[in-house]
């Protein structure tokens, strides 16, 4: 049976208040943090963009307070513009952590954005696992190729003999009525166009 390593992703994630005051507050410390910010000496969008937006939404908001004719229209719109801008930094700043996924974390953090950490489990390789019922076993396979069918064995007596499945279209199976508490192996290959490969490793799993 073949098992995985979790790996774990640092996510560049925003937390947009809902008010606009508490919005300008929030981009101001992300401003704060992204200014000369030696992980990101040129940030996308720039410094002073992401400064004239949160300005341009305070004056919007003033004038909005004010009550004046259109003034809440417009606020409405550069609070959408102020909330773009944050969203396009957020990309970039997710960007340049995946590029340098063993600071990611310190990078993200030092952006003023906050930090959520993602479980990543890596494509699995040839494996086996219980199915729902006892005495199944489901097997799969990484894809080959787009029209590759795959066939299949097992063995009960330690590879001695080997029963052959039926071939399938997907690189998955499952064998049912097998022995619990017997160990089994389980090999396959790919066929294409080109013909066969070679048989894959084998792999053992104990039925359940």
């Amino acid at each position: 049976m073949t098992t995985s390593t979790k790996t774990h992703r640092a996510l560049a994630t925003l937390k947009l208040p809902k008010s606009v005051p508490a919005l300008i507050a929030y981009a101001a410390q992300i401003i704060k943090a992204m200014t000369a910010n030696a992980y990101f000496p040129n940030p996308t969008p720039a410094i002073a963009a992401l400064q004239k937006g949160a300005d341009d939404l305070m004056a919007a908001q003033t004038g909005a307070q004010a009550r004046t004719k259109g003034a809440v229209a417009l606020r409405n719109e550069k609070k959408a513009a102020l909330v773009t801008l944050l969203e396009e930094l957020r990309t970039f700043v997710q960007s340049q952590a995946d590029a340098n996924p063993e600071n990611g974390a310190s990078m993200i953090e030092s952006s003023g954005i906050s930090l959520r950490k993602a479980t990543v489990r890596p494509a699995l390789g040839f494996h086996a696992k219980a199915g729902s019922v006892s005495g199944t076993v489901k097997v799969a396979a990484p894809s080959a190729a787009r029209r590759a069918s795959y066939e299949w064995q097992y063995s009960i007596d330690g590879g001695k003999t080997w029963i052959t499945m039926p071939p399938t279209l997907q690189s998955r199976t499952s064998v049912v009525g097998l022995q619990p508490q017997t160990s089994v192996q389980f090999k396959y290959r790919s066929v294409m166009k080109t013909g066969p490969a070679d048989w894959s490793q084998i792999i053992s799993f104990m039925v359940q």
